[in-house]
């Protein structure tokens, strides 16, 4: 029993006072709210046959005895030790997590150095856990006494056949369900009441109503080339064996890795199971599910756009065996499905499988997981894989399936480079886009063909600084340059919110000429309208995503041709398909190439390659055309070739002499408070509690830090991280966990532990 609850309960009576033969049933609890640790409850009596480990209880914790919500986790009948503190209430009327999701649970706290209960607050959403889109009814069932001899009861006639619909339906139904159902008013119902043969209780129904839209026309499949059915082929055998597998199909952007996701999950379907599809972005979600619905009969979908009563519905559905498919981001990989048969990750390599706020897990990583424990397959798939996924597929741990040919035999995309640092470019365009990629883009759309442009930089000036006095305008919480929004003409910290109206003057000095510069999509936008006023133009960004169903409908108006000009961030630079783009022009590919971060080559490479891959699916063809000031970098040769191997062969090299992933694991610690000086303290102190921890470790374990974070300064904190390698993972956490147990810091210093991160930030 863990040293906090045994002084929770000092003033109990001591193992020597209690019949130490005496078993009762004991209920393990965590909580979401409470202190860290697991606490050992009694069961009393009438809760026995409706407690299961997985629901919630209300429970007396601490000498006051305050009622306090918690999760079940374990129910077990032992010898008692101790006298227990009795659970007061059962709060859910079934389990909200099967016994697999129990235990994966539990591994995501373990592996990623965080409360149990914070894991399972994350993975059973608010809405389910507060039953939105529900209401509390009575619902009517047939009494036992009545069950299996309905002909032989002596009934008018309406009654007997209340009795007989209600049989039929094989569910409880709430008064006026069954009155519909029967045709009928509700006076046979009362009868049939009072006589004892129908029993009411109250439970939550749904408020949801039927779905009327009709559902799309059903596609068949299509014809796979040698590539895809070789992949196929690979996959099936998987789910044939009954074994875990995780296989990694690598596959050229529009290869037809899609169909093969279809057609492998159709046959998993025809076994009566059921499959989760993960993709990156919010974005493609629409796109996705739309292929989907038009090849299964029941898909369901969740990510954070939905309602709490929207997510409620799709996951009863889910949990209650009625869906085929479940598509969605990240935490789609929790879907309670009872009959899993294949997980499918798409994108792979994309950081948002990372969460970056407790529990700080990585979907790919939590879908091994579950595939393991639930021995089925896991695919992997993308056009330019993790390095980490890539050196797994080299070593064998994951089957590496290559499609390195577009489907139609239809030719990747020629890239080219737009040297910036050439003057020609700034002497004759005052904009982001330069001359050649000018050029190119009226020709694109004199042709009839679309174009799409990707900067990775939101808002319209990145940088507000005086050219008299030099003053940078900065958020005063970050100590980070404000970004200028000329829509809504706001100076904003993308970090806090925090804004200020944008100034027409220095706040320091008044002087009236403050110069307003950088780029960022709001800028390029009007930069894109001034240039080509008769064309359609349409941005998309976190900006002007915000609203519900925009993606879809921007995506849409894309695909139609009603936009012959898309614009944005990274979520347009992946996964979608418009076979009308003849041109896709990267504004600046060196956003990221030069951060302070060992995965910034990578990122750049991933972010061409895959925007690249959003043309030339057509009969037109198409073009891209790459603006940089770094045209020799190793990650821009390789993407403009289109050469992942020779990328990953030049990247890993550097990776293992310096022991980053895929060669080792890290762990990184981050300290934020009020005081830099204080922080910094406990900052020192806890590097020095990990580093006595590490005490005969592994050869290349070390501990880096305490330093000042890459921003210093967030949200009016003050931030300091350390940096925790070493080749062996468990170690770094068996060491980091022994750390911060016995680190005590300041009230007003927090910390936090980030496994694996990928945020160097």
């Amino acid at each position: 029993m863990p040293e906090q609850q045994k002084r929770l309960f000092d003033d109990e009576p001591a193992p020597w006072e209690l019949d130490d033969q005496a078993e009762q049933w004991v209920a393990t609890v965590v909580f979401p709210t409470g202190p860290p640790g697991e606490f050992d409850y009694a069961v009393p009596e009438p809760l026995r046959a409706t407690l299961k480990a997985g629901c919630r209880v209300k429970t007396p914790l601490g000498r006051g005895n305050r009622s306090v919500t918690g999760y079940c986790v374990r129910l077990a009948s032992r010898v008692a030790s101790r006298q227990l503190k009795p659970i007061h209430q059962v709060v859910d009327p079934q389990s909200l997590l099967s016994p697999a999701m129990l235990r994966l649970t539990e591994w995501i706290a373990q592996q990623y150095l965080c409360p149990w209960a914070q894991v399972l607050e994350a993975v059973v959403p608010a809405g389910v856990r507060y039953g939105a889109g529900t209401r509390q009814t009575t619902v009517l069932s047939i009494a036992p006494k009545a069950q299996g001899r309905l002909d032989e009861l002596d009934l008018p006639p309406k009654q007997a056949s209340v009795l007989r619909v209600l049989a039929t339906a094989g569910k409880s139904l709430t008064p006026g369900q069954l009155a519909k159902a029967a045709g009928c008013t509700q006076a046979p119902i009362t009868a049939l009441r009072r006589k004892g043969l129908l029993l009411g209780q109250t439970d939550r129904v749904s408020n949801e109503r039927t779905d009327t839209e009709p559902p799309p026309d059903r596609e068949s499949h299509l014809t796979l080339n040698p590539d895809q059915k070789k992949a196929l082929d690979a996959i099936l055998a998987a789910v044939n064996s009954g074994k875990s597998r995780t296989l990694l199909m690598h596959g050229v952007t529009g290869s037809g890795k899609t169909e093969v996701y279809i057609q492998a999950i159709q046959e998993v379907i025809h076994f009566g199971r059921q499959a989760i599809v993960l993709v990156p972005e919010i974005s493609l979600t629409p796109q996705t599910l739309a292929r989907f619905r038009s090849r299964f009969d029941r898909v369901a979908v969740l990510h954070s756009h939905l309602t709490d009563a929207e997510r409620h519905g799709h996951w009863q559905r889910i949990a209650r065996g009625e869906v085929q498919v479940v598509v969605g981001a990240r935490s789609a990989i929790f879907a309670p499905t009872p009959h899993l048969g294949l997980i499918v990750l798409d994108e792979e390599h994309e950081s948002t499988f990372k969460q970056e706020s407790a529990p700080r897990y990585h979907a790919r990583e939590v879908a091994i997981a579950r595939a393991e424990a639930e021995n089925i397959p896991l695919v992997l798939g993308s056009a330019t894989p993790s390095l980490e996924s890539w050196r797994h597929a080299q070593t064998g741990r994951f089957t590496l399936l290559s499609m390195p040919r577009r489907v139609l035999e239809r030719p990747l995309p020629d890239v080219g480079t737009i040297d910036l640092r050439e003057r020609s470019h700034s002497r004759h365009s005052r904009g982001s886009i330069s001359r050649p990629l000018h050029a190119a883009i009226r020709q694109s759309l004199t042709d009839g063909g679309q174009v799409i442009l990707l900067l990775n930089r939101r808002g319209f000036s990145t940088h507000i600084q005086c050219p008299a006095c030099g003053h940078v305008v900065v958020c005063p919480d970050c100590e980070i340059a404000l970004t200028h929004h000329r829509t809504e003409e706001k100076a904003l910290c993308h970090y806090c919110d925090y804004e200020i109206p944008a100034p027409t003057e220095c706040p320091e000095c008044q002087f009236a000429g403050i110069r307003y510069s950088g780029l960022g999509t709001q800028r390029l936008e009007a930069e894109v309208r001034a240039r080509f006023p008769d064309v359609t133009c349409l941005r998309m960004d976190t900006d002007t995503m915000r609203a519900r169903g925009s993606h879809q409908r921007a995506l849409d108006a894309f695909r139609e041709g009603r936009v012959q000009i898309l614009l944005g961030t990274q979520m347009i630079a992946k996964g979608l398909d418009f076979p009308n783009v003849t041109l896709v022009g990267v504004i600046n590919a060196d956003t990221a190439l030069h951060l302070p971060d060992f995965r910034a080559s990578e990122r750049t490479f991933h972010l061409v390659t895959q925007v690249a891959g959003r043309t030339g699916r057509g009969v037109k063809g198409g073009h891209v055309l790459v603006q940089t000031y770094s045209p020799e970098h190793p990650a821009i040769q390789a993407a403009v070739r289109h050469d992942y191997t020779a990328f990953a062969a030049g990247e890993l090299p550097l990776r293992e002499v310096l022991c980053y992933p895929p060669f080792g694991s890290m762990i990184r610690l981050v300290l934020r408070g009020s005081s830099e000086q204080i922080t910094s303290e406990s900052a020192a102190e806890l590097a020095r509690l990990v580093t006595e921890s590490l005490d005969s470790t592994p050869p290349g374990t070390r501990v880096l830090g305490p330093a000042p974070a890459p921003f210093a300064k967030l949200r009016g904190k003050y931030r300091f991280q350390i940096q925790v390698q070493g080749p062996d993972r468990d170690v770094l956490r068996h060491a980091v966990r022994i750390a911060t147990e016995a680190f005590r810091p300041p009230e007003d210093v927090q910390w936090i532990a980030d496994v694996d991160p990928l945020d160097m930030m």
